[in-house]
């Protein structure tokens, strides 16, 4: 079975832009699941690759996690005929940092201005460096996950943010 043990952070300036190693710009959706799966998500990378990923609930940080490269077009289609709608457009930057690499994602349209540093771990309670652009921990904050982002963009969320 995969697992995916991720934490996510805000990012507190632009100190990170120096160390990019890779960028890709993604393209996702989602669609409505049932039962035990979490998440169903359909996305494109750089209009190349693209990925079919059922995810379980979380526990925590950690999650059950499949993942299956298919061709653009079928995921494609699949996003147009099961997908509910809304998608979220981001840049990915790859940002290595000690033995791990972060995803720094840069939100684009309606959730323009959001950028969240996200790291998988190996373990729960696996150590890694804290480097000084990283901000806020919002793992447990499910207003910060993808699929609530498609469907309640960050520039709807008012002053609270």
């Amino acid at each position: 079975m995969g697992c995916e043990i991720e934490r996510k952070f805000l990012v507190l300036d632009d100190s990170w832009k120096a160390s990019v190693a890779e960028k890709h710009h993604l393209i996702q959706g989602y669609a409505s699941p049932a039962g035990k799966i979490g998440t169903i998500r359909f996305r494109v990378i750089d209009d190349e690759r693209a990925y079919l990923t059922l995810k379980g609930h979380s526990r925590g940080i950690e999650r059950s996690e499949f993942e299956y490269e298919l061709p653009v077009s079928d995921v494609l289609e699949m996003l147009q005929q099961f997908g509910n709608g809304a998608t979220i457009e981001k840049i990915r930057h790859i940002v290595p940092a000690g033995d791990f690499k972060w995803e720094i994602d840069e939100f684009l349209s309606e959730n323009s201005g959001l950028v969240v540093a996200e790291i998988e771990l190996p373990r729960t309670d696996a150590s890694f460096d804290r480097p000084a652009w990283l901000g806020k921990e919002v793992s447990g904050d499910r207003r910060f996950g993808n699929g609530f982002l498609s469907q309640m963009p960050f520039s709807r969320w008012g002053k609270d943010k």
